[in-house]
């Protein structure tokens, strides 16, 4: 590791985090590792540092975004071979105007507003389908640059993808549009899907994304929602992945400060991810949120469509989630159980003779679906009663 890796102790500005060992392998944190060792002490890297050909890791993978000369139409004044190659383009120098739409460049260009507006890096990771039909799996970070030390004139970008062939992934995730709060609806190519590959020992790399993507919040544009929605996404697929490495969680919760509270455990990681120091009553809320997809049994990259789909949006899943948590868990007994049961409109009806009022019956799965009933065990009040406890923990 260079001197300059580790030169970001100047005083103007507080060096971002580095992130290393096990996270390194990851091309977007690496990427971000080079730009965070180009700071020296600025607010931005200058352009004049940054030489992605000579970078043979992830310069391949890379762009750089001129904006000097119009800031609605900026010049990729560098494509590395293999995006040009994934995109069909011949130069490295062109208008992004000229970018094939349904190309990974496009991808990675369409979220270039958020870095100007929250001068900080942006990563992000979703699908799309490509222009070769198929569905395209990606990971990328984008990085302000600047040729003054004061304006963000550039960008440069990293994208990692995989694609998979197959008719079952030919066709993109899509949400209806959907009206909540008074905001304007989420469309489809706002409200991505995230991409989220469950790695024990990736939280660092992960969470630098989610906090990326949670700056992008305080945007004060059309996507907002999206953006709050696409964070809130990698913070509910953090939490999962925090589950299968609660060391490395521990580790990162001890490094923010932060301890687990056992009557709201989420608000640790909409902190981790939002910040401490965010409004608490929108941490909360977030908390909530994330507490209602896992009691939903959401998967991984699955919180977007969640919420998205869900009756009052984001405000209609807190105040469910807030409505579960007060009502207060009535604790069944094996009456209780027998109450409901007599309650119950039967399933089907069997003539099966019996002189008890429950009985219980051997049953297997159908070859055509459904079960098939065999005989009724004969009656044992202690068998009985352990069917019924178990009924009562449900």
């Amino acid at each position: 590791m260079s001197e300059d890796f580790l030169d970001l102790s100047e005083p103007d500005f507080e060096a971002p985090p580095i992130f290393a060992d096990q996270d390194e392998r990851r091309m977007h944190v690496r990427a971000y590792n080079y730009w965070a060792s180009l700071l020296r002490g600025r607010e931005f890297p200058s352009v004049t540092d940054l030489d992605p050909a000579s970078l043979d890791d992830f310069g391949p993978h890379s762009i750089l975004l001129d904006f000097t000369e119009d800031r609605e139409n900026p010049r990729l004044r560098y494509i590395g071979t293999l995006l040009r190659e994934e995109c069909g383009l011949s130069s490295a120098d062109i208008a992004l105007d000229h970018v094939p739409s349904r190309s990974l460049v496009s991808r990675l260009t369409d979220h270039f507003f958020e870095i100007i507006a929250n001068r900080a890096p942006i990563g992000f990771e979703a699908e799309f389908v490509s222009q070769r039909g198929n569905n395209t799996l990606y990971r990328g970070i984008l990085m302000p640059l600047s040729s003054d030390d004061d304006s963000i004139d550039f960008i440069y970008g990293v994208i990692n993808w995989k694609e998979l062939a197959g008719a079952e992934f030919e066709a993109q995730l899509a949400f209806e549009a959907h009206e909540a709060d008074g905001d304007e609806p989420i469309v489809a190519h706002e409200a991505e899907a995230a991409v989220v590959e469950l790695e024990p020992g990736d939280l660092a790399g992960r969470l630098a994304v989610a906090r990326a993507n949670a700056a992008a919040v305080q945007t004060a544009d059309q996507r907002s929602r999206a953006a709050l929605y696409r964070a809130l996404g990698n913070a509910y697929d953090f939490h999962l992945a925090s589950q299968d490495d609660p060391e490395a969680f521990a580790g990162l919760l001890a490094e923010a400060g932060l301890k687990v509270q056992a009557r709201a455990p989420l608000t640790a990681v909409a902190k981790l991810v939002f910040g401490a120091d965010y409004d608490k009553t929108r941490l909360t809320e977030f908390a909530s949120a994330l507490g209602a997809a896992e009691r939903a049994g959401i998967a991984a990259g699955g919180f977007i469509a969640f919420v998205v789909s869900a009756e009052g949006g984001l405000k209609g899943l807190v105040q469910r989630e807030r409505a579960a948590r007060a009502k207060p868990a009535v604790k069944q007994t094996t009456e209780t159980v027998r109450a409901r049961l007599r309650a119950t409109e039967p399933l089907a009806h069997l003539d099966i003779a019996s002189d008890e009022e429950f009985v219980l019956l051997v049953a297997k799965k159908s070859d055509s679906g459904g079960i098939d009933v065999l005989e009724a065990v004969p009656h044992t009040k202690n068998l009985l009663e352990v069917a019924l406890k178990r009924l009562a923990a449900r």
